[in-house]
């Protein structure tokens, strides 16, 4: 019967398993309700056949298997009577039991069975066919097997996750109900990650006080934590206490107690900057540390510098037809003779002209040259315009996983790359995790030569690698200022750099490759951008509005966000079909035809290519095309640059978007023939002047705004958004008291 939230509930005995995915616990069971066998989808973890549980969910209808019963939570309760204990114990649940081991036992103790099996071993142990080590080991199985299921109707209470109950039980294990019930704000830790708010409930339930002491440490470290998600890689310890103050409802004094003994027992690091107090997770700090102590060392012992570079520079302009700026000419010096280099710099400044000369002469000399970059999309396009093979970072340091699913590169200072220099492209998409992962895998003497744009958005994960960098001063760093003459003709090129410098852009010219549409209310501006996308360009231009055109939008929501727009454009771009199948996965459609973006990293995606080459992982922001969905193997396949991706419809549902509308912030890495981006307010959080910027130098050709001037001018006169909170320019600093991090960004709750 229906319940207050809208959920259905049904009870029955699973009678079989017809599919279970061991890394996600994504299950198909066949269950009997008592007048027929249902199917029944969701997450269940360390199910069998036997158990009785009580279901809570919704009916949905799937194209190849028809009626579905889709579980969002479950109980269990043990097999109530000797049947069922036969087919449970018989199942596999209990390691060391089989089906006639199973017949023994239950001929032997009927419904006692399973309160023999795991109290009374040595009962156990006169069952033929068991010695009494064997039944103290299928004992401890037992005992295992049902504690993970006592946690999971203790937290399943709170609304924890099936998926998160496993978490907590590999870090606790038989004890992890009494861990948790001894301080619920374990739940918190890095290594599982429940919400705050879950904890606190939970903590409620105990009794705690509001201003137990170990309450008030979570609550600190959670606010750490949270503004990893914001970028920042420390907090000021002002901050941090007042943020967390608030969350708690505790006085600050409390809080400011808490971060004392946090940093007494090491689960929070501070550090003084310019006689400011900032506060750090343990993982952040290592991470920033040592970037700038393999820094130093690798300025204190270069790679061996390289001779002759005016010849070598001369010789290219000579053969190429190429007049190179002096500085240009000065970063090429830099990358040969120091090893080191920031190259940075906007649009049409001759980035790509500069990395190919050193590039050319590196391999000339007959060093290896290795070249990455954070995405994909972005790999493919730095391949193009060098020449030479370039791979994503990840893909570069051979990503894994270690027993807690985090990433892990199997490529670093025990196993370093095999190469001479190391080129990252991108930098402002780097976070400090990433950036220390690169410098690990660097070999002793290995050139370093890192390209990026320090005035696009910073990177989705912690820290300000690019901005710590150049702001150091540290880093040889050659910033290319110089429009080249070509690139003038772009009004593109050239209102970007309007932009950097705070100045409105040309919005009045009507050039070949910039234009500005004004638009006065929603409705006009989402019908332009649609017909923009769906009919103009593609009758002005022969762009595809699949392949070439993309739109870029501030946000996700309101009419104008990448929700609504993604509906309406694919509705006209790849409607329905009956010759074109699609499948609904947990109430999002796939369609064969439909653009799509990956939204987080996968590093176990299987993929293959034309040529045979196989491998794994696809990673956040990676834009493809479904070509094929197969209902009868549960599966789609997205064609993603050059690779074919298989995904289950479980994984799709969770890790594929629509893509004919995204964020600028999901663009970064990608380029694209024509970009069209609706300028109307929003939320004033979207609003500045790097995510305009960003936006724009995503468009190759054509650059088309929609809406209103006055929502351009507010996001150049906006610059607050780059600053972020991080230590690795302090850390590179000789002297301390120089600058340290920015001190404009607030801490959030």
């Amino acid at each position: 019967m229906p319940q207050e939230n809208g959920l259905l509930e049904m009870e029955g005995s699973v009678e079989n398993i017809v599919y279970h995915n061991d890394s996600n616990q994504y299950t198909v069971l066949e269950v009997d309700c008592g007048e027929e066998l249902i199917t029944v989808v969701g997450t269940f973890p360390y199910v069998s056949v036997g158990e009785r549980l009580h279901l809570y969910g919704t009916w949905t209808s799937h194209a190849t298997f028809g009626q579905q019963f889709r579980a969002q939570a479950f109980e269990r309760s043990r097999p109530a009577d000797t049947a069922a204990m036969l087919k449970y114990l018989s199942s596999g649940a209990v390691k060391g039991i089989g089906g006639a081991l199973a017949g023994r036992i239950i001929e032997a103790f009927g419904d006692e069975s399973i309160k023999v099996i795991e109290e009374d071993p040595a009962r156990l142990a006169t069952v033929k066919g068991i010695t009494l080590k064997k039944a103290k080991e299928i004992s401890e199985e037992m005992q295992r097997v049902n504690g993970i299921r006592d946690l999971m109707a203790f937290l399943g209470s709170f609304g924890v996750r099936p998926e998160d109950t496993v978490k907590v039980w590999k870090v606790y294990g038989q004890d992890s109900v009494a861990c948790i019930q001894e301080d619920p704000y374990r739940l918190c830790s890095d290594k599982i990650g429940i919400s705050f708010a879950v904890a606190d409930q939970l903590a409620e339930s105990l009794e705690y006080d509001r201003d137990n002491k170990e309450r008030v440490k979570a609550g600190v470290l959670y606010v750490l934590r949270h503004n990893l998600n914001n970028g920042h890689t420390c907090l000021p310890a002002d901050k941090l206490c007042a943020a967390a103050a608030k969350l708690l409802g505790v006085p600050p004094e409390s809080a400011q107690e808490a971060l004392l003994e946090l940093c007494q027992t090491f689960e929070a690091v501070n550090e003084n900057f310019n006689g400011r107090d900032f506060v750090f997770l343990p993982k952040q700090h290592r991470s920033e540390v040592y970037c700038a102590d393999r820094i130093h060392m690798m300025l204190r012992y270069p790679p061996e510098s390289i001779t002759g570079i005016d010849r070598e520079i001369a010789e290219i302009e000579r053969t190429k037809g190429i007049e190179y700026a002096e500085l240009q000419k000065d970063a090429i010096r830099a990358a040969l003779e120091k090893g080191l280099l920031i190259l940075t710099g906007g649009p049409g400044t001759g980035k790509t002209t500069t990395l190919n000369a050193i590039i050319r002469i590196l391999m000339e000399k007959g060093e290896t040259v290795f070249l990455a970059a954070p995405t994909g999309r972005a790999a493919k396009r730095m391949s193009e315009l060098t020449g030479v093979e370039a791979k994503t970072i990840h893909r570069m340091l051979q990503v894994d996983w270690d027993d807690n699913d985090d990433p892990v590169f199997q490529i670093n200072e025990r196993n370093p790359l095999e190469c001479d220099a190391v080129v990252i492209d991108e930098l402002s998409m780097v976070d400090a995790y990433v950036f220390e992962s690169v410098l690990r895998a660097l070999p002793i003497g290995c050139r370093l030569i890192l390209v990026g744009d320090s005035d696009q958005l910073p990177s989705v994960g912690p820290g300000n690698v690019i901005g710590d960098l150049i702001a150091s001063k540290v880093f040889p760093t050659v910033q290319l200022k110089e429009i080249f003459r070509q690139s003038m003709e772009s009004l593109i090129v050239m209102n970007a750099h309007k932009i950097v410098e705070g100045e409105m852009p040309e919005l009045s010219v009507r050039s070949n490759d910039f234009f500005f549409m004004p638009r006065e209310d929603v409705r006009s501006v989402s019908e332009t951008v649609q017909s923009l996308v769906v009919t103009r360009l593609p009758k002005s231009y022969g762009y595809s509005p699949v392949t070439d055109i993309q739109v870029l939008c501030p946000g996700r929501k309101g009419e104008l966000g990448t929700v609504e727009l993604n509906r309406k454009l694919r509705e006209q771009i790849n409607p329905p079909a009956k010759n074109k199948p699609q499948v609904t996965v947990n109430g999002t459609v796939f369609r064969e035809g439909d653009k799509v973006m990956q939204i987080k990293n996968d590093y176990n995606l299987p993929w293959s290519r034309e040529d045979g080459t196989v491998g794994e992982g696809v990673y956040n922001g990676d834009m493809g095309i479904i070509i094929d969905v197969d209902k009868d193997a549960g599966c789609l396949r997205v064609e993603i640059d050059d690779k074919e991706v298989l995904y289950d419809f479980e994984h799709a549902a969770a890790e594929l978007e629509l893509a004919y509308a995204v964020t600028v912030h999901k663009s970064q890495g990608n380029e694209f023939t024509a970009v069209v981006m609706p300028m109307f307010p929003g939320a004033p959080q979207l609003s500045y002047r790097n995510l305009l910027y960003t936006g724009i130098t995503r468009a190759k050709k054509l650059l088309i705004l929609v809406g209103k001037r006055s929502v351009v001018a507010d996001m150049v006169a906006n610059d607050k958004k780059t600053r972020r909170f991080s230590g690795l320019q302090h850390f590179l600093l000789e002297k301390p008291e120089e600058d340290g991090p920015e001190q404009n960004e607030e801490a959030e709750a």
